[in-house]
């Protein structure tokens, strides 16, 4: 309820306003997680208010946070197979360059000049296989990393806490 009143300037006050009613909220959001898991804490109250971004809630995130160390030490291995890999191409690359030479100066036989020509291929294969891998590894690390952020309830922009429904 509202009243707004004027001061006269024979000392007489009017009522000019009066009003009643109630406030609502301009904006409102249900604020709940992505993923289903354990609630493990909860930060805020009924009536506190809470800026954008705020962390509102955790959930449990340990089979979460395993899950994205496994892909992580996956990431590493399929990077230093690629690394192997690209070191090992190298060397097959010299090999073929030198078995090509001597076979054009007809010092080697064709058999050893196909069997360098076939560890070149070879190495090349597993090399474009192993960077698919390490996208793969890449985008599973992605994944748990973001798979983990949906464990962590945010306020979606400030305001008052109206209603609070979930416990530890």
């Amino acid at each position: 309820t509202a009243l707004v009143r004027e001061a006269a300037g024979d000392g007489i006050e009017r009522t000019v306003l009066n009003a009643s009613g109630y406030v609502t909220a301009r904006r409102q959001a249900t604020v709940s997680a992505k993923i289903t898991a354990k609630v493990v804490e909860v930060l805020v109250e009924e009536g506190m208010k809470v800026e954008e971004g705020q962390v509102l809630a955790r959930l449990d995130d340990t089979n979460v946070k395993t899950s994205l160390r496994l892909a992580e030490a996956q990431l590493v291995s399929a990077t230093n197979a690629l690394a192997e890999t690209r070191v090992r191409i190298k060397e097959a690359d010299q090999e073929l360059q030198r078995q090509t030479g001597l076979l054009k100066n007809k010092i080697a036989a064709q058999a050893d000049y196909d069997r360098a020509e076939a560890a070149h291929l070879a190495l090349k294969a597993r090399l474009d296989q192993q960077q698919a891998d390490v996208t793969v590894a890449q985008k599973q690390v992605a994944y748990w990393t973001q798979q983990l952020d949906d464990t962590i309830i945010r306020a979606p922009f400030g305001g008052i806490v109206t209603s609070k429904n979930a416990q530890p």
